[in-house]
């Protein structure tokens, strides 16, 4: 079973070598390593999963030096002949697209960036699984489509045609290419909305993240809507257990579709939509005070307005993907919370100042 993986650098591409290693798979990674967020992050990543930095080449296969069957291509996704390329050479069965441009705020000020990696770049990875003929693409969405809706929870069958952010619009639109792909081409395809994904090895931009690093530096975090916020906080392990879960499951067209009672999240094509998430909503006070419990000090707020393009609850209805995979998020945000600051205070070399 051959499998590309987009994003392999990034956090949850990372999280899924690693859980598919040692299970008969060949993998190919991709990515481009942009500055978004400090690289050395992201080499450091790849370093875990036996990728050296000092081998790494634009557009050269590198074999990973402890993952058997893996290997990492730094490319573009923008770069449309070369990712045919790599389609035409790897023959995947199966394809997991998690690269993207990410961040809520950054669309804000940089909205090209989102325009040629989530758009540009889902039409070539599109266009590969068209022509190479994949079995099965994964891609990665996410909660913030939801938008301007507030009935909870976020189910799948919801209208998300208001989305408050660039960023969100990108993965709207994602999913939308995507149903034509599959209506047209006949190819399955799985969109999995991601609820506020936390963990070891996660992105400085999120929130976990930079409230660890100001505590730690004796600076106050940035709490936002004065923390009238609840996030659908779900631990990374529990995220690539579903991912795997639904890289099995290939759909197939519903017969049963109604195109006058549509359901947004199926279809007559092999198309569906997940969301992927813990399904239970954490106030940001609450969560802030399960990091304080977890470093054993205070974290000093600054309390600020929400910022434009944030929503101020999301929550998943993840029945469906628990009815058709099975999946069982079981990590509860204090298991969560420790984990990552514990890598933290590793990875960093740092210590709690009491």
């Amino acid at each position: 079973m051959k499998i590309l993986i987009t994003g392999t650098a990034g956090f949850i591409g990372y999280h899924l070598v690693k859980k598919l290693a040692g299970k008969g798979m060949e993998i190919t990674g991709i990515d481009n390593i942009n500055d978004y967020y400090d690289v050395n992050l992201k080499y450091a990543r790849l370093h875990d999963t036996g990728i050296k930095k000092d081998e790494i080449e634009p557009d050269k296969t590198v074999k990973s030096g402890s993952i058997s069957g893996y290997s990492f291509i730094k490319t573009d996704l923008s770069d449309r002949e070369r990712v045919l390329e790599v389609f035409g050479t790897g023959k995947f069965d199966l394809v997991c697209h998690l690269a993207a441009q990410a961040g809520v705020r950054y669309s804000i000020e940089n909205p090209k960036a989102y325009i040629e990696s989530n758009l540009n770049g889902f039409a070539n990875i599109l266009e590969g699984c068209r022509q190479y003929g994949a079995r099965h693409l994964v891609y990665a969405s996410s909660s913030s489509v939801y938008g301007m809706n507030e009935t909870m929870p976020f189910s799948t069958r919801h209208n998300v045609d208001h989305p408050v952010s660039l960023y969100a619009a990108t993965k709207k639109s994602n999913e939308l290419i995507a149903h034509s792909y599959s209506y047209l081409y006949n190819i399955p395809v799985t969109g999995l909305r991601f609820f506020t994904v936390y963990g070891p090895w996660g992105r400085p931009d999120m929130a976990l993240f930079r409230f660890v690093k100001n505590v730690l530096a004796g600076k106050p975090i940035e709490v936002y809507n004065h923390g009238r916020m609840e996030r659908d906080f779900t631990y990374i392990d529990d995220i690539v257990t579903g991912i795997e879960k639904v890289l099995g499951k290939i759909p197939a067209g519903d017969p049963h579709w109604n195109a006058k009672d549509p359901d947004p999240s199926s279809s007559t094509a092999p198309y569906k939509i997940y969301n992927i998430g813990r399904g239970e909503p954490v106030n940001l006070l609450k969560f802030i005070e399960v990091l304080e419990n977890t470093l054993g000090m205070p974290c000093e707020k600054e309390l600020m307005p929400i910022q434009p393009g944030d929503v101020i609850k999301t929550w998943a209805d993840t029945g469906e993907l628990e009815a058709d995979t099975g999946y069982r998020p079981d990590t509860p945000v204090e298991t969560g919370v420790k984990r990552f600051v514990e890598w933290y205070l590793d990875f960093y070399n740092e210590s709690v100042r009491q």
